[in-house]
């Protein structure tokens, strides 16, 4: 049986889940390859629980940590309304393929419509493939203001 829950970041049970999963993205080919730091993996939730803008949602597949979604607030100035970014977006490779990602996402749109928020944006790799399928089946598309202007894009400048 599958749980899809609001994560209580001060719950044992939650925030082992939270580092080991996300650890396991970190892992993998589309997180980096590399695992967390130790400094992540001793600060993360801590540092996740001082923040009101934070809402993570977890998944379970019985007492297994199978997936979660770590959402943090922006806000849209041309809505003048909160928007919910998706940071992060993982399912355990034990639980792929179980329809997991689908309800995760299901989720986060209840968080998003009960904080009042306009939309829902996120990042993706252009090889995710897999991910892009979800995203776009989930009413995902390119943000673009104006066709003749393009669609926007993630740029990053690390500090």
């Amino acid at each position: 049986m599958t749980q899809i829950l609001n994560a209580d970041l001060s719950n044992p049970r939650h925030a082992a889940a939270i580092v080991e999963l996300l650890n396991g993205y970190a892992m993998d080919a589309m997180g980096g390859g590399q695992p967390l730091t130790d400094f992540a993996k001793t600060n993360l939730v801590a540092a996740l629980a001082k923040r009101s803008d934070v809402h993570v949602v977890l998944a379970f597949a019985g007492e297994q940590p199978a997936g979660l979604a770590i959402c943090i607030e922006g806000f849209s100035t041309f809505a003048c309304q909160p928007l919910l970014n998706i940071h992060d977006l993982a399912v355990a490779k034990a639980f792929r393929g179980l329809g997991i990602s689908k309800l995760l996402m299901q989720q986060v749109e209840l968080v998003a419509t009960a904080l009042g928020c306009c939309k829902i944006t996120l990042e993706v790799l252009e090889h995710n493939l897999p991910a892009q399928a979800l995203y776009k089946a989930s009413g995902f598309a390119g943000y673009e203001l104006n066709p003749a202007m393009g669609k926007a894009m993630l740029l990053q400048k690390k500090l």
